[in-house]
């Protein structure tokens, strides 16, 4: 029996791109409509979305039927909120607003096995097989092919990013343009030189000690990310294409409504005639 090897790392040792769409809605298919279209993993948020467990299960199935990987921000807790992931078959998880060094420590141990970390082992989950692989199986895969990425989203964590970069056993930095510009007092300015020195910081930083650099969307010139090191793109998410494709559709209907001959188009109450 075979454990499923992470789709993302996979690309990251053959120095390929990967991209990453981000499921802000639940419906597990739209896991599945992401892995037809061809994406390489799908960020399933726990941090800012009403989900369960057993809904998260589910979407981390749908993906895997078609050999996507799934990053879950997880809510910021104890160790088994960031475990729970992993059992459910996560490919990885995203934690967000990571501040110091001994935070990043922590988190590696809660999650890594030995001899990296410590984690509280129980393999009857959808990870382990319900207990039908060996444990040093297990453990094993549990270090080499789950992902871990640190999010840095606030001037104290930046002062820090050094630090957290050079922690062993966790794989990638992504840093949040949207929460970093609100803490500094330029709320969505993510195009701001603070915030552009900021994120080319934490990206140097995680390519000096061997981490991947994951950006949360695609702000900038692509080149500009490129030249930095990142290698982990999220390319968008449904809530966005759904709101820009219903506005598509109406500003269609509404350029109909207005060819259509004197006497034809509704009154000007009507939504389509506004």
């Amino acid at each position: 029996m075979t454990l499923r090897r992470s789709r993302l790392l996979s690309l990251l040792r053959e120095g390929q791109l990967v991209t990453v769409f981000k499921a802000n809605l639940n419906d597990p298919r739209i896991l599945e409509i992401a892995g037809l279209c061809g994406c390489d993993a799908v960020w399933i948020c726990n941090e800012h979305v009403p989900n369960d467990w057993t809904n998260l299960e589910h979407q981390i199935r749908a993906a895997r039927l078609h050999d996507v990987d799934t990053l879950v921000r997880v809510t910021k807790g104890s160790y088994s909120d960031y475990i729970r992931p992993f059992e459910a078959d996560a490919t990885g998880i995203i934690v967000p607003h990571v501040a110091s060094a001994a935070e990043a420590r922590q988190i590696v141990d809660w999650v890594r096995c030995h001899p990296v970390g410590r984690r509280p082992l129980d393999g009857g989950n959808t990870d382990g097989k319900f207990c039908l692989i060996p444990i040093t199986d297990y453990t094993r895969h549990t270090n080499e092919e789950r992902v871990v990425v640190l999010q840095i989203e606030s001037p104290e964590a930046l002062e820090q990013v050094e630090e957290i970069a050079a922690v062993p056993g966790f794989d990638g930095l992504m840093f949040g343009p949207g929460d970093f510009s609100h803490r500094i007092g330029k709320v969505g300015q993510i195009d701001a030189p603070e915030v552009v020195a900021a994120r080319r910081r934490v990206a140097a930083a995680a390519r000096r000690h061997g981490k991947f650099t994951m950006s949360s969307g695609i702000f900038q010139p692509f080149s500009d990310l490129i030249g930095e090191g990142t290698r982990v793109f999220n390319i968008g998410a449904d809530v966005l294409a759904l709101g820009a494709y219903v506005k598509q559709r109406l500003e269609l209907v509404r350029g109909h409504v207005a060819a259509l001959p004197a006497g034809l188009p509704p009154a000007p109450r009507s939504p389509y005639g506004g």
